[in-house]
């Protein structure tokens, strides 16, 4: 096994080396690196070098160097880009993790939601009665309805998420609707009315739950 860097650019190798080290568990998840000048030696660079590659994996969430205390590890990996990780994720995948993220969101709109809130809901479940709509235009609508909720449990960061599934999810559900509609529009429709009410009623055990069933049917669709 290499241990020492051998050529350039330094800065870089020394990255990896590090990295490879952390992920084989040599540095446990909250664990001090050793010292500036050990580390140096036992990569075979500079302090300057082992420095950069500190910097980089810190960049990368990997490292944190605080200061008078050390340098921790904070992550056992690199995290790869979402996008990344989304394009190559089955949909059933996705789904699942909607329904982490939107069963939560459900329970937490039905406590946090205000006037507006609810009437942004209600107008994209008309949204999705719509005469005439296309097949990419009621998924949409459908889209739209979720983000509501969503929107309504006041987390920035679950909406951030779901905002990171809908390129992905957009295109598969097109496709899913075009070669297999859905079975009954009108239980489905009843599906997101029984959501909605929840909310309005600041139920959030019924939320949390008419929100999950509904993505675990649709999950099923899909396998």
């Amino acid at each position: 096994m290499v241990s020492q860097v051998r050529r350039q650019p330094l800065g870089a190798q020394a990255a990896e080396l590090l990295l490879a080290r952390i992920r084989a568990g040599e540095w446990p998840l909250g664990h001090r690196l050793p010292g500036e000048t050990l580390l140096a030696a036992q990569l075979g660079v500079g302090r300057s070098t082992l420095r950069e590659a500190i910097r980089e994996l810190a960049g990368k969430g990997v490292l944190d160097s605080r200061q008078g205390a050390g340098v921790f590890v904070t992550a056992l990996d690199v995290s790869e880009d979402w996008d990344v990780v989304l394009r190559g994720a089955t949909i059933a995948a996705v789904i699942e993790a909607r329904i982490a993220i939107e069963a939560e969101a459900a329970a937490l709109a039905a406590q946090r939601r205000t006037p507006a809130d609810l009437r942004a809901i209600r107008r994209a479940l008309a949204g999705r009665r719509a005469e005439g709509q296309t097949v990419a235009a009621h998924v949409d609508a459908d889209m739209a309805f979720h983000r509501a909720v969503i929107v309504a449990a006041h987390n920035d960061v679950l909406t951030q998420l779901f905002d990171s599934f809908l390129p992905r999810l957009r295109l598969a559900m097109i496709d899913m609707l075009e070669l297999r509609p859905v079975r009954s529009e009108e239980a489905d429709h009843c599906a997101h009315e029984q959501l909605a009410q929840a909310i309005a009623d600041r139920t959030p055990t019924a939320a949390a739950e008419f929100s999950r069933t509904h993505l675990s049917a649709l999950k099923e669709a899909f396998t």
